[in-house]
């Protein structure tokens, strides 16, 4: 039977460890052509030598975002699929080269300007890694950066996930407005064992991923839900989350959101920040692409 998935592109943002990783290299397993958009190219070329499949590597720095501008500039053909994968985790306060607290600026504006820019190429979805952690999350739109605020490690991420829900749910409501076949979904991959907070310099963190650890999984089981996220039969805006105890493990389901997520006020507000932030924008049409390539 031929595979649906293959001759597909697809973009993964942090996809030389991790749950990147594993992503990019279960679909390049499957014949997609899988770009690895990373900080490090030395460190992606080792990860794409271990994999099957065709695969291309280009460096991409979403803390920066004439980074994120020259990687979207470079393409000319149909994307399938961007997967917004890269991120940080409970970091001491730090600042983006454009100014912007980390985790806020990597994990959510770093991946709104990237989204934004590639639209109009994108054909297929664009699938957004949060985390359980959103619904811990509130978001500041008056102090985003931490500029005035007290900084607390959690916090700063727990806002930047809570982020990536309402991205993903305003990209989704402009998409079907403007009557385009692209859709927008959101993964939690539960706990996984990965290297995501093992620069935190909290020992209170460091502690507490000790104690997590049992209920882990390895990447490719935190993969799994960025995969159905990106490949199975769900409608726009679905969020994608482990079916276990306390979303850390199990098979992907679509799965319920904190009250702060399904707010659609709140979405569009962040909406208009993001853009003046990062100077991107929604296109103003989308292109149309043939049916079928979601």
């Amino acid at each position: 039977m031929t595979n649906p998935l293959a001759g597909r592109t697809a973009v993964i943002t942090g996809s030389n460890s991790g749950i990147g990783r594993a992503t990019a290299r279960s679909l390049a397993e499957q014949g997609v052509r899988v770009i690895l958009a990373v900080r490090d190219l030395d460190k992606g070329r080792a990860a794409a030598a271990q994999m099957h499949g065709p695969t291309e590597v280009r460096r991409l720095d979403l803390a920066d975002l004439s980074s994120v501008r020259d990687f979207a500039k470079a393409f000319t053909d149909p994307v399938d699929l961007l997967i917004n994968n890269a991120g940080v985790m409970m970091q001491p306060l730090g600042r983006t080269a454009d100014g912007f607290e980390l985790h806020f600026g990597i994990n959510h504006l770093g991946h709104f300007a990237l989204s934004n820019l590639l639209l109009p190429h994108i054909r297929g979805r664009v699938v957004t890694v949060a985390a359980g952690g959103h619904r811990a999350g509130t978001l500041d739109l008056d102090d985003p950066n931490w500029e005035h605020r007290p900084y607390k490690p959690f916090a700063g991420y727990a806002q930047s996930k809570l982020a990536n829900m309402l991205f993903t749910a305003e990209l989704q409501r402009r998409l079907t407005a403007a009557g385009s076949d692209v859709i927008a979904t959101v993964a939690n991959p539960g706990l996984a064992d990965t290297n995501l907070i093992s620069h935190a310099s909290s020992t209170r963190v460091r502690i507490m991923n000790a104690l997590l650890r049992p209920l882990s999984q390895d990447e490719d089981g935190g993969a799994h839900t960025t995969l159905y996220a990106a490949t199975a039969d769900i409608p726009g805006n679905s969020y994608i989350s482990p079916s276990g105890f306390l979303e850390a493990r199990g098979l992907p389901e679509i799965a319920g959101r904190s009250k702060a997520a399904q707010d659609p006020e709140l979405a569009r507000r962040l909406w208009t920040l993001s853009e003046e932030s990062t100077r991107t924008a929604f296109p103003l049409t989308m292109p149309e692409h043939p049916r079928g390539q979601r």
